[in-house]
């Protein structure tokens, strides 16, 4: 869902493909967890 959140942000701001690239990258690294699961804490 979050990706799709990403995909029509592009399209509202006008964000290039690198500019998309990063904040997905983004969501992988720091919303979800540098290694892409669940954190010790949880």
């Amino acid at each position: 869902m979050i990706y799709e959140i990403d995909c029509v942000l592009e399209s509202n701001y006008g964000f290039a493909d690198e500019e998309l690239d990063f904040i997905i990258n983004y969501d992988i690294k720091y919303r979800m967890g540098r290694d892409g699961g669940e954190s010790a804490d949880d």
